[in-house]
């Protein structure tokens, strides 16, 4: 709210337009989070399980996967495999879910800060110089995952992730 000001009067963003904003920023993000969860776990089987001139075709794994992790499965005709060029082209075979992991990561690191409390300028500095000391200085001279446990103390948890876009209540996560 302190940067959500008209700029010719300087009024302040009306409370009913603010918490409308903040319930679109969260709008559909369970179907989005399952929608990326889902061509990772197709980017991974076809990689990783997929026998051609097996039992199954390639349409016959997304539509296994999708009954497991869409609300709605897509039409047995659909054919979005053949748009889905992460799966085969740019050097992402077997690694479309690197997407949903670095958000992981970035909403994990960032709630380091909000532990700290983010009005409290001493506390956001350490913690940056915490990050700056681990993940930006040790960058790729050591494993990510010890980087990353050298940061946070523990290893990631998804739990920023969905409490970031509304999967997880706060009073849950505290």
């Amino acid at each position: 709210m302190s940067i959500a000001k008209h700029y010719q009067t300087g009024e302040s963003l009306p409370e009913d337009v603010y918490l409308k904003l903040l319930s679109a920023r969260t709008f559909r993000a369970g179907s989005l989070s399952l929608r990326q969860i889902r061509f990772a776990i197709v980017d991974l089987e076809l990689h990783t399980r997929y026998a051609p001139g097996g039992s199954e075709s390639v349409y016959d794994v997304d539509q296994r996967v999708s009954r497991r992790t869409q609300v709605m499965p897509p039409l047995p005709e659909d054919r979005f495999l053949c748009s889905f060029m992460h799966i085969f082209a740019g050097g992402y075979a077997a690694g479309y879910y690197s997407y949903k992991w670095a958000e992981v990561l970035s909403a994990d690191a960032f709630s380091a800060f909000e532990d700290a409390g983010l009005d409290d300028s001493k506390a956001v500095k350490l913690t940056g110089q915490k990050f700056r000391e681990t993940v930006l200085a040790l960058g790729g001279g050591k494993a990510p995952l010890d980087v990353f446990i050298e940061f946070r103390g523990r290893e990631p948890s998804p739990e920023a992730l969905l409490r970031h876009n509304g999967l997880l209540s706060v009073a849950a996560s505290a």
